[in-house]
């Protein structure tokens, strides 16, 4: 009896291992591929095809020195996927009778500098009709809406409208409820005998671009955002696969007009001068807000070098923030490194003048813009609803002549508290909401 088990055992495998190789006969070997002719997705070679040149198109506008180096190669490449990703969310999400507010830049998709306080989210709606938003406004400092037009390659995009001021309108300029809550319509007219909170749309507005600014980082709250088409009713069909395909096709168009749009921004700045120095930079050409006051220009550093940045703050301003990018126009990653600094992170000294120290090593003051690894790039700063609009000066020098450059009470951050710094800068950047 002892060995009946173990002999169990074999014979049960021998069964299994017959039963495997009698259906594998039956079933046969699979067919080779070439044998297999499948239907071809109408437009998916075409959306292909539309890609595979871009990332050339993007090195041809940098000087031959950035276009031979295999760095630089991979980050365009890696531009080229954050402008596809905000491309296709709007090509699958998109949908001005049935809208939401979806991402559009940050901190993944880093295309054109978006600004490190800021959560950008675009919805797209129907010239023409009518919308409700409702939600919390929550406590924070700026909450924008913008209106936009179509963009080259979309239908209905008119280069004669494409420049023209848009209208924006303030989230915080809403009446709210008991509870904290808005309420207000969006449409071309105002309804007869409608006593609300009500906003005009231009006709050839197709996407509402939303800013969430927040300076306090660790304090202000979020707002929640809904928004419905009023004018028709609520039955979203299946959607035909003559739209489907045409959302695909248009695709390429989308992504390579974001990723081309800046991308030799940084050289422009370059050639006309602006290295470590600034400049006004007018935005109302392309969507930047009207209340704003934008400055900037390239930065060109060694690492025993660094720059200080000076410029009397304004008696009296909403918010104010200043930023560096890399040669292609991302933002350099302000949740992992300190490269971002606005008002609540950047006090002015006693004499009213607020000082910045742009470098790649720490220098151990409270000011400090990292470039991280980017020895070129640019510095940008915004003034909003600021009484003054100064443009900052610049003064280079050696790193180790820094401390003496600076006023003799200007603190000191050990590296044990800059870690501190930023790792806590990186978990309330995580509580934002990307969605």
């Amino acid at each position: 009896m002892k060995n009946v088990e173990p002999k169990r055992r074999v014979l049960t495998a021998v069964v299994l291992l017959c039963c495997a190789q009698s259906l594998a006969a039956e079933d046969g070997p699979p067919p080779p591929a070439a044998e297999i002719k499948l239907p071809a997705v109408a437009g998916w070679n075409e959306f292909v095809d539309g890609l595979r040149g871009l990332p050339e198109r993007m090195l041809a506008k940098l000087p031959e020195s950035m276009r031979n180096d295999p760095q630089v190669q991979q980050e365009v490449g890696r531009l080229m996927l954050e402008s596809l990703a905000s491309s296709t969310l709007d090509a699958i999400g998109g949908d001005g009778d049935f809208p939401s507010f979806l991402p559009v830049i940050g901190q993944l998709m880093n295309i054109g500098q978006p600004n490190a306080d800021t959560v950008y989210r675009s919805a797209r709606i129907t010239p023409g009709g009518s919308y409700r938003m409702r939600g919390q406004r929550g406590s924070l400092r700026m909450l924008v809406i913008a209106e936009t037009g179509p963009s080259p390659g979309e239908p209905g995009f008119d280069p004669a409208h494409a420049r023209a001021p848009r209208s924006t309108h303030d989230l915080n300029a809403l009446e709210l409820d008991a509870q904290g809550r808005f309420d207000v319509l969006l449409s071309p007219q105002r309804p007869d005998a409608y006593a609300g909170d009500w906003w005009p749309l231009s006709p050839t507005t197709d996407k509402l671009l939303l800013r969430m600014v927040s300076s306090d980082w660790s304090r202000e709250r979020d707002p929640t955002i809904a928004i419905e088409r009023v004018d028709k009713p609520m039955d979203k069909p299946r959607r035909s696969a003559a739209e489907l395909e045409q959302r695909l096709r248009r695709l390429p168009n989308a992504a390579a007009f974001m990723a081309l749009l800046f991308a030799d921004h940084v050289e422009q700045l370059r050639k006309e001068g602006y290295v470590n120095k600034l400049k006004v930079f007018d935005t109302s050409q392309i969507g930047g807000l009207a209340n704003q006051f934008y400055y900037e220009g390239a930065y060109d550093l060694r690492d025993d070098e660094a720059l200080i940045v000076e410029a009397t703050v304004p008696a009296h301003c909403l918010y104010r923030s200043i930023i560096l990018t890399n040669e292609i126009y991302e933002t350099i990653d302000w949740y992992n490194n300190h490269s971002s600094l606005n008002d609540t992170q950047a006090a002015a000294d006693a004499d009213g003048v607020l000082r910045v120290v742009v470098s790649a090593k720490d220098p151990g003051v409270p000011n400090w813009l990292d470039t991280a690894g980017y020895p070129r790039g640019v510095i940008q700063g915004r003034w909003t609803e600021c009484d003054s609009k100064p443009v900052p000066s610049v003064r280079k020098l050696a790193f180790s002549k820094l401390r003496k450059a600076l006023p003799r009470d200007t603190a000191t951050v050990t590296a044990e508290q800059r870690e501190r710094v930023i790792r806590e800068r990186r978990i309330q950047l995580q509580q934002w909401p990307l969605w």
